[in-house]
């Protein structure tokens, strides 16, 4: 179903089936699958691969030379109808890669709105990325990742599969990432250890001091009291009683399979 409002180019391949919003545009060389269905606004460029069982939402842009919703690299694939969620307001610049989930991980790769995915991402099979993420040039996530809301993943980067990056956190460029990022922290290096945290991403979102100090001091808590995760835990559940913003570090524990980074 094509909306009278969309422009399609005349190279554009869109098979039957597929569902277009309104004021759509798809650019020259593009090819858009039966599944698809795409949202009010989006833009496809030129050169777009859009396949399988995908939706896309309203006013994304999608540059050149990207493919979603095609088959994963996992070799137990083996043709399940898995899917592909892309919210909206994404720029998904060129020759990003986002494939199609896996039955074995919940069928579904997903990615939020309002996020950044710079030249060359990769978000493989079962990835769930949140809201106002940036994920710069060849930027790799391997399956299963979870990326929470507003983490900056630097260039060059690969994360492990399974690993959980927090809400607030900051990956350095270069990093490979073989445990989880507790949220606010700033992470670097192969394999990346904690830095500190992102207090000027905290300031510039609006976080308040007392609130910036009780992630501080759960932080301390983590990293510099020299005490085990178990051991510290119930101080850091006490201050999530009385701070909101601490109850992160706690929600990502109880999600944790690989451990925190060290």
């Amino acid at each position: 179903m094509i909306d009278q409002t969309d422009f399609i180019h005349p190279s554009a391949i869109v098979e039957d089936g597929a569902i277009i919003g309104a004021r759509v545009h798809i650019g020259p060389f593009c090819y858009v699958g039966s599944h698809v269905e795409i949202g009010e606004g989006t833009v496809l460029k030129s050169h777009v691969v859009v396949n399988g069982i995908t939706k896309i939402g309203r006013d994304n842009e999608i540059y050149q030379f990207s493919s979603i919703g095609e088959v994963n690299q996992d070799l137990k694939y083996a043709g399940e109808p898995t899917r592909v969620e892309i919210g909206d307001r994404n720029r998904i610049r060129e020759s990003v890669t986002i494939h199609r989930g896996t039955e074995q991980g919940g069928g579904l790769t997903k990615v939020g709105s309002d996020n950044l995915l710079m030249i060359n991402t990769h978000i493989a099979h079962d990835c769930v990325i949140g809201n106002r993420c940036i994920l710069a040039n060849n930027a790799t996530l391997g399956g299963h990742v979870e990326v929470d809301d507003f983490a900056i993943i630097g260039g060059m980067t690969a994360v492990h599969q399974f690993c959980v990056i927090g809400a607030h956190v900051m990956v350095g460029g270069c990093s490979g990432v073989a445990q989880d990022v507790p949220p606010y922290v700033i992470a670097q290096g192969n394999h990346a250890t904690p830095f500190g945290l992102n207090i000027e991403g905290l300031k510039r979102r609006g976080f308040e001091k007392e609130t910036q100090q009780a992630i501080r001091n759960a932080y301390k808590l983590l990293y510099r009291s020299g005490r085990t995760l178990e051991e510290v835990k119930p101080e850091i559940e006490a201050l999530a009683k009385d701070h909101p913003a601490v109850q992160a570090f706690i929600d990502l524990f109880a999600r944790s399979t690989r451990g925190i980074i060290r």
